[in-house]
């Protein structure tokens, strides 16, 4: 097994057991546990530094993972969406990999999908009133 799917299985564990009710209540007892030992350690900057640099840790080490699931649930959407264009007869098939447009493609695109969708909107308004007058025809 590559390296790279090693940490990819590792980082979707984490991600999930981070993301638990469990690991809140557990990040919650140790913040509460911190507070109560303020006292205890007079509030000294050791006290402080302590909890500075333990976050400060976990941090920086779960970026790494949350962007990992991240780009890997990302890229796994995207193959599904361009597998439902790719399906449908309809679709526009330069659509399937927008994400490799620059933005000002990408604006374009955007721009094209707004005016589709305005045209869409009037014309079932249009449809509605057509129906509402042939409604109040007839009655």
């Amino acid at each position: 097994m590559k390296i790279k799917d090693r940490f990819h299985k590792f980082a979707q564990k984490v991600s999930n057991a981070c993301g638990s009710p469990y690991a809140f209540g557990f990040a919650f007892i140790i913040i509460i546990a911190w507070i109560v030992s303020g006292p205890l350690f007079g509030f000294s900057d050791t006290w402080q530094l302590i909890i500075n640099t333990g976050t400060t840790i976990v941090t920086f080490l779960m970026v790494f993972l949350i962007q990992n699931t991240q780009n890997r649930d990302a890229r796994a959407l995207h193959l599904k969406l361009d597998e439902l264009i790719r399906a449908n007869g309809h679709a526009r098939n330069h659509l399937i990999e927008l994400e490799e447009l620059s933005d000002e493609e990408l604006d374009r695109v955007h721009k094209e999908l707004n005016e589709a969708q305005k045209k869409t909107e009037s014309r079932i308004e249009d449809v509605q009133k057509h129906k509402s007058k042939r409604s109040r025809a007839s009655s």
